[in-house]
């Protein structure tokens, strides 16, 4: 699956990107927001992302931003299981933070879920990273009010992590708000 919006295009890793992708997470302040990246983050960890298959239920996507030097991979989104649930995670690299590309990406991301059919999404973000919760409420996404202790790869720990959940569908309140304007 291949999404083009204004300023980006996402797409599948391909098992060429390990390259990129490790140029781009070898980066503690980024990992450590991560549930699942390791640290330190090695070129193993992102030869094995980038060959892993595809859920076609959840897919996730690499994120380039086309440009006159050439197609550059900026981070990564996509959709996971998070206890059953369907969860959005991302990373942006951090020469492209404060540019509203995970703002850009996370809205392209959320129409491939309606598409699949997804009803309900939930994400978090640890406490200690708020610029990810601006992300998600500029997406739509609610505060469920629930801090619990998430567990971090890349910190070695479980930390505290802000929960938030998103209703998609024709029963979301957010349809609601677009058959009244």
């Amino acid at each position: 699956m291949f999404i083009r919006t204004d300023r980006l295009f996402l797409r599948p890793a391909f098992p060429e990107d390990w390259q990129a992708m490790y140029n781009r997470l070898d980066d503690e302040g980024i990992v450590r927001n991560l549930a699942r990246a390791p640290w330190p983050y090695r070129a193993e960890d992102a030869q094995a992302f980038a060959k892993r298959a595809q859920d076609p239920w959840r897919p996730g996507f690499v994120i380039t931003m086309p440009g006159a030097d050439g197609t550059p991979m900026v981070g990564q989104m996509g959709l996971g299981d998070d206890e059953g649930d369907t969860q959005i995670g991302y990373w942006i690299a951090r020469p492209y933070w404060g540019r509203g590309i995970a703002s850009e990406a996370g809205a392209a991301v959320l129409e491939v879920a309606r598409m699949l059919g997804h009803k309900r999404l939930v994400a978090g973000h640890f406490t200690d990273n708020p610029a990810s919760g601006r992300v998600l409420s500029k997406l739509g996404f609610r505060s469920t009010g629930e801090i619990r202790m998430d567990f971090s790869c890349g910190r070695g720990a479980k930390a505290p992590a802000m929960r938030y959940e998103m209703q998609l569908g024709e029963d979301s309140e957010e349809c609601e708000v677009m058959r009244a304007a």
